[in-house]
């Protein structure tokens, strides 16, 4: 599924398209993907122009005029297309920098959303429909059952070791486990924390709260976990993101931060820190794939 950085890419592809343009008509192709349209969905967005694109987590937030938000979310295989108006369907999509041929599998196109000033297209596609789309009143999405349990989001500044030390202390699950709950941090996922866990030098095995002091605070380990997994996540979203199997970017072309992995599916290949002679191994935890250097991760 993908993470945060991978979203955060589509958001960026999207904003020159969307942000100022407004939306026609928007065309459902199916009663709904994960869960149904809203019975007024296209009724509700056509003729409203988009304000601002946002991203929560993993979840992209179109603030329509007249305080309505469009939250979209890509599930395991969602993508969008940017296609150009003027052109007939088969040809070139539209906006600078953006480009992709034709997708084999057309018959995923679920939903278009026909744009005015500039005139274009945007498609969702997605084979496996387990993205989502759904409106939500007033600005602050906050008390929405989707995001009313979201945690901190890990760019910017505002995680840092004091913040996780908050939320880690006490807990007794595995440091990967806590750092996949969407609760403690939001927009994480199982590639990027096996990355920061290995930048970190900490082990997935490790229980959260032994990096959280008697007092509270954070361990000299907990302040470099954050830092590592705001980084982690930068140099992913520079990166363009990761493409595993369904994930493009807003253009079309691939992520390229997968070959950037230190440790995600490397197993038995050697460590990559600097004298370290371990060799990357790879448990399950929670039924998915973990992988970390068991030398030098502790």
């Amino acid at each position: 599924m993908p993470e945060l950085p991978e979203v955060e890419t589509v958001r960026r592809g999207l904003q020159p398209v969307l942000e100022g343009a407004r939306i026609g008509r928007a065309e459902l192709r199916r009663a709904g993907l994960r869960f149904p349209f809203d019975p007024l969905f296209a009724e509700r967005v056509a003729g409203r122009r988009v304000e601002r694109l946002d991203r929560r987590a993993k979840y992209l937030l179109a603030r329509l005029e007249g305080d309505l938000t469009l939250a979209m979310h890509l599930g395991m295989s969602g993508s969008f297309r940017i296609e150009d108006a003027r052109h007939p369907e088969g040809e070139v999509v539209a906006g600078a920098g953006f480009h992709m041929a034709r997708s084999e599998d057309r018959l995923h196109d679920h939903v278009v959303f026909h744009m005015e000033a500039p005139a274009s297209r945007i498609v969702f596609n997605d084979p496996r429909r387990f993205g989502y789309m759904t409106l939500i009143e007033g600005s602050d999405e906050a008390a929405h059952p989707h995001f009313q349990r979201l945690g901190i989001e890990p760019v910017g500044d505002a995680l840092d070791g004091a913040s996780l030390a908050r939320r880690l202390r006490g807990k007794a699950t595995p440091l990967k486990s806590a750092l996949l709950d969407q609760t403690i941090v939001a927009g994480l996922g199982n590639i990027y924390v096996c990355e920061a866990l290995w930048r970190a030098r900490l082990s997935p095995r490790r229980l959260a709260g032994t990096l959280v002091r008697a007092d509270g605070g954070p361990t000299k380990r907990l302040d470099r976990l954050a830092r590592d997994i705001r980084e982690t996540i930068a140099d992913a979203i520079e990166a363009g993101g990761s493409t595993l199997r369904d994930y493009r970017q807003a253009d079309g072309s691939l992520g390229y931060f997968q070959h950037r992995f230190a440790v995600y599916d490397r197993e038995n290949e050697p460590c990559r820190h600097e004298g370290c002679r371990g060799v990357v191994a790879r448990i399950v935890q929670s039924g998915r794939s973990t992988f970390f250097c068991p030398v030098c991760q502790r």
